[in-house]
This record gives C-alpha cells, structure tokens and sequence, in this order.
C-alpha cells in the first residue's frame, strides 16, 4: 500500500511539473508571436525593384525597417534629408530609422531613382 501512494504522488508531481511546463511554453509562443506581429507591422519590403507597402503610415517614435530581398543593392534615401541615408543594403539587410515629427517623409533609392516610397506620421 505504501508503495502504490509513493507511485501514485510521484504520478501527480511529474504531471503537475509537465502541465506547468506546456502551459508556460504555450503562454511564451504567443507572446512571441505577438512580437512578431508587431514589428512586421512598420517593415517595408524591397522587392522587385519596388517599395511595399508604397505609403505607409505611422506614430511618431516608432520604428520603421525596410529589408531588401531583391538580388540587387538599393539605399534609402529622403528627399528632404529628414532621416539619414542607408549604406547600400545587399540581399536580407535591413535598415532602421525611428519616425521623427507629425508629417509626411518621401524617399527613393539612389541607385534606382524610379523607386519611392511615402512614410506618413500621425501623432
């Protein structure tokens, strides 16, 4: 009889750890994913030869990332010099600026003029 309760409670603890551990590692993956959304929602994507989305709009203080996925090297460059120039950005880099004062940012590549793209900020 002794026996079967140590077993038993020995049982219980290992489901109780286990239950804890899948529901922990279920509140993580949506935290995560949560993330995730987040940040995907002020990315501008470069690909063929294209700026998407075209406009975008934005608060003050975020952050906004463009990332290449065109063969070629592209920059980003604001008409009004209201944000620092890009390096050339090879294939999956990525480039950051933080959105300054309400208002409306234009851009283009230098090395493909034809490119541009609209950052609006809101308040």
């Amino acid at each position: 009889m002794i026996k079967y309760i140590a077993k038993s409670a020995t049982v219980r603890a290992l489901f109780t750890i286990s239950s804890l551990f899948v529901t922990s590692l279920a509140l993580g993956q949506s935290e995560k994913e949560v993330s995730v959304t987040d940040s995907k929602n002020n990315q501008i994507e470069i690909k063929d030869f294209h700026f998407t989305p075209e406009v975008i709009t934005v608060k003050s203080g975020e952050k906004i990332t463009w990332i290449n996925h065109d063969e070629e090297p592209h920059t980003i460059v604001s008409v009004e010099k209201q944000f620092k120039k890009s390096p050339a950005l090879d294939t999956d880099q990525q480039f950051s600026v933080t959105a300054g004062a309400p208002g409306k940012y234009t851009y283009f590549c230098s090395v493909h003029p034809k490119m541009t793209g609209t950052i609006v900020v809101e308040k």
